[in-house]
């Protein structure tokens, strides 16, 4: 299966062209760096680009000041990691191995060389990417959780990390390694922790805090205008960032959960075209996300839009649930949906302790030789059932209706019937859920009869719910909260919705597609119609 970038093993010594470096050393300035001298800590901001010309700079444990890995960058390599396209935050330290002189590159100065000149861009781009991979792969990690298996805000910050593909190293309370970094620290050992290198205990253990110290959440100017302000980061609302970069649209896009969307809960994708052995959401969306910081689109989460208001003069103003404003004069909403809640009594109580809303590796953990249940009968509970199967030992599939052909892929039905490890129980729900601190037991109905199976996870992936509460009062919603857009508002544009300026695509349009592919489409085409009216405005402007 397809993952987010090659293996860094054979990109470790791809080599700038020497124009590229006589181009970087015209854009910079040389420093020295003494043997032992800390470059970068984990948490500050990456404000440069660094090309090293003498000399070795190594990876650098947060905790313990040892060497973490066993490779080094030297003479012609470069030090830099996938957040330097996005200004967010280092998360390694990294430290001179001996005397080192390089180039050092301000940050908008190299993005905009970057910009200029595409084969150096896709030789930084692949190699940041598959760094990533590599710290994702590797252990040791700045960010640590500790007692995910006890504290539900740590398994918080764990789901937020791992649909984010942020690096992190998890640690049960008691264990060894869990009590060396809390000594480390000075925390008391034994109790549940977030740490984000050794002078970072995170309180409260939120995924908003652990983003800020990542630099995804950052302050914004107040009342900042940007062309174009994409809500929602799932296929839909990433493709839209990345031709609105394209097109040198000045575009924010805000996600208030995961890059992704509902899309980044499937584990494996096979019918999107160009993947053949398969790819998960979270790993497509990523490679978007990286593709269209590339093109200066800039992304910001966990934020939820909380308002939106068209003002006097056209432009519209959104506020956050953090209390910040930002002003667009275009706005593309791609909010997706959401697995609708199952109307069963203390279902709130487990979510997040035995109740998901995703089947990715975070929440297989939590599986191993078990038996588990997936509810609903559309793709993602086939994905899901597929995927749990590798590590369950029985997955039970609860289905209202009575047959999968009018809802799931035949390659994905086929496969689940042919699976020993997977049971389809047709014309079942899950009625009643059990437990102390974390889900113990669930009760199945099949008509009349009922019956009570031990489990220590149910996946919810049934119905679909828009998120457009927000939009009440601004656009036209059918009557089941899903965008109105095209003819059934009167709009030339098939995405165009009621209020001029306004546009939706993907999942939370009426009518649309439910299918990543065409999702992907939608915010694709829909930038012309977005640059159309932010330039079509700009003329009235300057006419009036």
């Amino acid at each position: 299966m397809e993952t987010i970038g090659r293996d860094l093993a054979e990109m470790q010594r791809v080599p700038l062209a020497p124009a590229h470096v006589e181009a970087i050393r015209r854009e910079g300035a040389e420093a020295f760096y003494p043997a032992g001298t800390f470059l970068v800590r984990p948490g500050d901001p990456v404000e440069r680009f660094v090309y090293v010309l003498e000399g070795e700079i190594e990876v650098a444990d947060a905790f313990t000041g040892e060497r973490l890995v066993p490779s080094t960058l030297g003479p012609t390599q470069f030090m830099a990691e996938i957040s330097f396209l996005s200004g967010g935050s280092w998360s390694m330290a990294m430290r001179a191995a001996k005397d080192t002189r390089v180039i050092e590159v301000p940050r908008p100065a190299m993005l905009a060389l970057m910009a200029h000149v595409p084969e150096m861009s896709d030789i930084i781009i692949t190699v940041l990417a598959a760094r990533r991979r590599r710290q994702l792969e590797a252990p040791g990690s700045s960010l640590v959780l500790i007692g995910e298996e006890a504290d539900r805000g740590v398994r918080r910050v764990a789901e937020f990390a791992s649909r984010n593909r942020i690096p992190y190293a998890s640690h049960p309370i008691g264990s060894a390694e869990a009590v060396a970094v809390a000594g480390h620290c000075a925390i008391p050992a034994g109790r549940p922790a977030v740490i984000f290198g050794r002078d970072h205990v995170v309180e409260p253990r939120t995924p908003h805090k652990v983003a800020k110290l990542l630099g995804l959440c950052r302050e914004f100017v107040d009342d900042e205008v940007v062309d174009v302000l994409i809500v929602g980061a799932g296929p839909a609302g990433t493709a839209a960032a990345v031709y609105a970069g394209a097109e040198e649209l000045s575009a924010l896009v805000v996600e208030d959960n995961a890059i992704g969307g509902q899309a980044g809960t499937s584990s494996r994708i096979e019918n999107y075209m160009g993947f053949p052995t398969g790819i998960s959401g979270a790993d497509l969306v990523w490679r978007g996300e990286v593709q269209a910081m590339k093109f200066g689109t800039r992304f910001v989460m966990p934020l939820r839009v909380v308002k939106l208001e068209r003002l006097e003069e056209g432009d519209f103003c959104a506020t956050f649930d953090n209390g910040q404003r930002v002003r667009a004069s275009a706005v593309v909403v791609a909010t997706g949906v959401q697995y609708r809640r199952l109307p069963v009594e203390r279902l709130a109580e487990f979510e997040g302790a035995g109740i998901y809303y995703a089947a990715t590796e975070n929440e297989a953990r939590f599986c191993r030789d078990t038996e588990v249940i997936v509810i609903g009968g559309g793709n993602s509970a086939g994905q899901a059932a597929m995927y749990l199967s590798r590590v369950a030992r029985r997955v039970r599939v609860l289905v209202r209706g009575h047959s999968l052909a009018s809802s799931m892929s035949s390659y994905l039905s086929s496969r689940l019937e042919a699976d020993p490890a997977i049971t389809i129980d047709y014309g079942a729900a899950a009625v009643a859920v059990h437990g102390e601190e974390k889900l113990e037991a669930v009760t199945i109905a099949r008509g009349d009869a009922r019956e009570t199976v031990d489990t220590c996870a149910m996946f919810v992936m049934v119905g679909a719910v828009p998120n457009t509460g927000w939009l009440e009062g601004l656009v036209a919603l059918d009557d089941k909260g899903f965008v109105l857009t095209g003819e059934a508002v009167g709009a030339a544009s098939p995405y165009a919705t009621s209020c001029e300026g306004v546009f939706a695509v993907g999942d939370v349009r009426a009518g649309s597609v439910k299918r990543v592919a065409s999702s992907v489409g939608e915010g694709s085409v829909v930038i012309s119609s977005v640059w159309s009216h932010v330039h079509g405005r700009g003329r009235e402007v300057a006419a009036g």
